[in-house]
């Protein structure tokens, strides 16, 4: 019942910066705390987990090709989470997702999530 919608996506060079958005809605989280995360999805590649956040302690997790380049926050009072992309390379070319759930603990793993979003595409030009 967790309704995300993704945007910032675009076109950008090797060696630029973007920032995602994802907007949710649905649940208070004055009431509620969410793991949410980021993925993306390369054509014919399996989906695959950036970068996670726990929005009650703000807790993290990335996938090793992009710690030291991206970070993952929250504005609980916004209901936003971001996805802070720099030094951008070709190979992180997607559809990226925002997804969220309720319960466990922070995973990288799509499976693990019940709610998202319906994607935003990154493409990085070389």
């Amino acid at each position: 019942q967790v309704q995300l919608v993704e945007s910032g996506g675009g076109s950008v060079q090797a060696g630029g910066s973007l920032r995602l958005s994802c907007a949710a809605s649905g649940y208070t989280y004055s009431s509620y705390r969410y793991y949410m995360g980021w993925f993306r999805q390369a054509p014919g590649k399996e989906r695959e987990g950036v970068a996670v956040v726990y929005t009650g302690t703000g807790s993290t997790d990335y996938v090793n090709s992009v710690k030291g380049r991206f970070t993952i926050s929250r504005d609980n009072a916004k209901n936003l989470m971001y996805l802070q992309m720099n030094s951008l390379k070709p190979e992180d070319t997607a559809m990226y997702y925002c997804a969220a759930k309720r319960y466990g603990s922070l995973s990288l793993q799509p499976e693990a999530y019940n709610s998202w979003g319906q994607g935003t595409q990154v493409t990085v030009s070389s």
